[in-house]
């Protein structure tokens, strides 16, 4: 009686990374990555978002009634350690422009996911989410030693999936029926960007933020689709 053959996943070498998700402190070049500081931001950014409504479509939150509610909120994501939440704001006076998260962490797999990403209207269209998301990889990749960093979103979000392919995340797949949000059915588009992609990733991204020559709104002349290969 023969035994079938099969074929197993390659080795993973053995690592030493941080247990739990550490409150971010990163400056870049257009935004500084913190810890949210309700007594100072909610104010602040419950005013710039508010009557956007359309904002917290793709959200499990939102849209907030008051500020008292929207600070109510934002003291919560301070006690959270996964989601370990962080505020964006602007390098050249600390304004608040948005909030997001680094989520999901499966330190034994080296694995994590960037969420809850939102930016106020001014936030939109500039260099702001993509050094974002450069920053997050950069802390994935560099400090947790990640091996997967995953992008997660409504299927129906059309943006946030242009998003991911942009900034050279992988698509992999539809989810269907994941969740459950505001009553709603959720389908989930999946991304990753793995380890062995995340050095070309991270040349393309520099480039286009650090390299090109900017226009008179600072924003980078040249596509970082083109960059990134579509």
């Amino acid at each position: 009686m023969s035994s079938a053959l099969c074929t197993l996943g390659s080795p993973v070498a053995a690592a030493s990374v941080p247990a739990v998700l550490r409150a971010l402190s990163v400056v870049g070049r257009d935004v500084v990555l913190r810890a949210p500081r309700p007594q100072d931001d909610a104010d602040r950014l419950f005013d710039a978002s508010s009557g956007d409504d359309a904002m917290w479509n793709w959200m499990a939150y939102g849209p907030f009634a008051n500020r008292a509610a929207f600070g109510d909120w934002m003291a919560e994501t301070v006690q959270s350690a996964d989601p370990r939440w962080f505020l964006v704001a602007d390098r050249t006076d600390d304004r608040p422009l948005g909030m997001a998260a680094l989520m999901n962490h499966a330190p034994a797999h080296r694995r994590l996911e960037l969420g809850h990403i939102w930016y106020v209207a001014e936030a939109r269209g500039r260099t702001v989410n993509t050094e974002v998301a450069y920053l997050a990889a950069r802390e994935a990749f560099e400090h947790h030693q990640a091996r997967r960093f995953e992008w997660k979103c409504d299927a129906l979000n059309t943006a946030s999936r242009a998003a991911a392919l942009r900034l050279g995340f992988r698509f992999e797949g539809i989810f269907r029926q994941h969740l459950i949000v505001k009553g709603r059915n959720r389908d989930t588009a999946w991304f990753a960007l793995t380890d062995a992609e995340w050095p070309a990733a991270r040349a393309k991204l520099e480039r286009w933020l650090y390299t090109l020559p900017r226009d008179a709104n600072g924003r980078p002349q040249g596509s970082l689709s083109a960059l990134q290969g579509g």
